[in-house]
């Protein structure tokens, strides 16, 4: 049987600041990408969020960031290796202390916003994250974007690489995210972003944004928590991968 991971960042939020409807979400959800207080998150939110998570016997990873509050994780950064090395570490051990208290652990790490995309390319950035998982953790898996650097170097590292798709994202013709400053960067009609699902699920295919189909061959499948109506889209989501008999289950 077809199996995807359903993952989707959550605990972005920051005092009363709260952006995502963890509770809901995390219904739904098989994978949860918690940021650790570098784009979002505070330690407050993220004990929340991983005792909610254990409760409902979701997985819970690290999202890891530049270390940008004001910027949402989103801003292009330039942080020495050795620096953001540390930075990766620290993040996942501050979870790891909330993870373990609920009674479950940190299972995975996945980079967000500007890091996420620029260690697509960037060797020294993505060798920098790989060594602060290293460091961290040397049996947690890693979460890309199939064919990036982060992935592969990670497989070089005797670490688990796992290549995840978006629903909701456009894709350039070669397999990488389309910049959020573009136009129709993020899909918005819901019936599009479910179509999309189970065609990644079941063909591990997408049309890129000129319309050029891609081969997206994913273990994990994304869903922005951030978006208006995630909760009710990540249900018909779901909904519909089991509906067409693709199983739903965390890859950690």
């Amino acid at each position: 049987m077809t199996s995807i991971d359903l993952n989707a960042d959550l605990g972005e939020g920051f005092g009363r600041w709260r952006l995502t409807d963890d509770e809901q979400l995390l219904s739904v959800v098989t994978s949860a990408n918690v940021a650790c207080g570098f784009h979002a998150g505070d330690a407050a939110t993220m004990r929340r969020v991983c005792e909610l998570a254990a409760e409902r016997g979701v997985t819970i990873g690290a999202q890891v960031s530049y270390r940008d509050l004001a910027g949402f994780g989103r801003r292009a950064m330039d942080v020495p290796p050795a620096e953001l090395t540390a930075e990766v570490a620290y993040q996942i051990g501050a979870l790891e202390v909330f993870a373990r208290a609920a009674g479950a652990r940190v299972a995975y790490v996945k980079p967000h916003g500007a890091l996420y995309n620029r260690v697509v390319h960037d060797e020294e950035q993505a060798r920098a994250v790989v060594d602060g998982v290293l460091l961290a953790d040397d049996t947690l898996p890693v979460l890309g974007l199939p064919g990036s650097r982060l992935l592969e170097l990670a497989a070089k590292a005797g670490l688990t690489d796992v290549p995840e798709a978006f629903a909701d994202r456009a894709y350039t013709d070669e397999g990488t995210l389309v910049p959020r400053a573009w136009d129709d960067a993020v899909l918005t009609d819901p019936e599009a972003v479910v179509e999309r699902s189970v065609t990644l699920a079941r063909g591990g295919t997408v049309l890129s944004h000129s319309g050029v189909r891609i081969d997206v061959r994913a273990r994990s499948l994304c869903l922005h928590g951030d978006t208006p109506g995630a909760v009710e889209l990540a249900r018909r989501v779901r909904g519909r991968l089991e509906a067409a008999g693709v199983r739903v289950g965390s890859f950690a």
